[in-house]
């Protein structure tokens, strides 16, 4: 199993330790309900250094870029990230990730960590065709988190730079906690604000210290993976292996508004996902709400009012901050319109649920 650079630190902590995606990784600390509502209140920080961090650099490097995602990169200025997802061949997806792009010329592709191996084989074969220089920096860098109301105000405090004031969805390199040419983004994935810092392993335990007492006096705190999922799952932000994976497509996940059909790109499979957008597809990723008691998990079957089976859940959870059973699911089509009520089948029972519009939790 790998390790992050601050596994030992997490140690030290307390946090109670997990297999993730290949690495040792701290699900908790002092407990999930409690971590989620620090972060949805003040400022917490995430190790999320088990990420992929991919890099594509030279004259092809857009086309390449344009070949392999579903959005469209063209449209991204320096300085601006893009949610995206690598169609495959068959109508799934290979992986979501983030494209920043860097100058013309350059783009950074960050990746799941549980599919860095499989990203970097995909990317490799598809640039036969291209010629660009790929490069998987993953191993040599470190990212943490910071998420919450509070986090920019406690991350000022480490830079000269303006970055309170950041969109959604860009990012700076700047010198942070005296380190130089640290890349700050804001693309959280927490619904709460806040942003992430990527840096090389060697300045881990600098910037690590610095961020927590800069953080101080705004009582900011690790998080485990635990709070991760459900502050996501709040948002009804996708996670690969769940809402999304090899046979999912981007139209049937509802990631349509990543998946760009314009003339000046072509992509993989964009003649099936095409059609699929035209004509309809036949299951589509819906959430949902519990109105009987009980939790919804991963791989909990569900059924319509008859008993016959319509679909999956994908993830499940009770929601901290929305005080309610929720969860996501891969369902048959005639029911997946809000309001129509459908049953998760927990220990045996058919248990009453309505579909909803995501997200979930509207902040506060």
């Amino acid at each position: 199993m790998k390790s992050t650079v601050f596994c030992q630190k997490h140690i030290d902590l307390g946090a109670k330790m997990v297999p993730f995606a290949g690495f040792n990784m701290p699900v908790q600390y002092e407990g999930l309900i409690l971590e989620h509502e620090h972060v949805r209140k003040a400022v917490g920080v995430f190790d999320v250094s088990h990420m992929g961090e991919i890099w594509v650099r030279g004259a092809k490097a857009l086309d390449f870029v344009q070949w392999v995602s579903s959005n469209d990169a063209s449209v991204l200025s320096d300085g601006k990230v893009q949610y995206c997802c690598f169609p495959n061949d068959k109508g799934g997806i290979v992986d979501d990730f983030l494209t920043y792009r860097i100058k013309a010329d350059e783009y950074l592709l960050v990746v799941n960590a549980a599919n860095i191996d499989k990203d970097w084989a995909w990317l490799q074969e598809q640039n036969k065709n291209f010629g660009v220089e790929l490069y998987n920096a993953s191993d040599e860098t470190s990212q943490l988190a910071i998420q919450g109301p509070l986090a920019l105000k406690a991350m000022q405090k480490l830079t000269a730079t303006p970055i309170e004031d950041m969109e959604y969805y860009t990012f700076k390199y700047l010198t942070f906690a005296g380190v130089p040419n640290v890349l700050l983004s804001t693309t959280g994935y927490t619904g709460s604000g806040g942003c992430e810092i990527y840096f090389r392993n060697e300045d881990a335990f600098k910037i690590w210290d610095a961020v927590f007492e800069a953080g101080k006096e705004f009582n900011i705190k690790p998080i485990g993976l635990g709070a991760r999922d459900t502050l996501r799952l709040e948002m009804g932000f996708c996670l690969y292996g769940h809402e999304i994976n090899d046979t999912t497509s981007p139209i049937e996940a509802g990631l349509g508004w990543i998946t760009k059909f314009v003339d000046h790109k072509n992509f993989i499979n964009k003649a099936n996902l095409l059609k699929q957008k035209q004509e309809g597809v036949t299951r589509k990723v819906i959430g949902f709400e519990m109105i009987d008691r009980g939790i919804p998990r991963q791989d909990y079957e569900i059924v319509d009012a008859n008993g016959n089976l319509i679909g999956k859940v994908c993830s499940g959870t009770q929601g901290p901050s929305v005080h309610k059973a929720i969860g996501t699911a891969l369902i048959k089509a005639e029911f997946a319109k809000t309001g129509t009520e459908i049953f998760v089948k927990i220990r045996e029972k058919a248990l009453k649920a309505v579909v909803v519009k995501m997200p979930f939790y509207k902040g506060e």
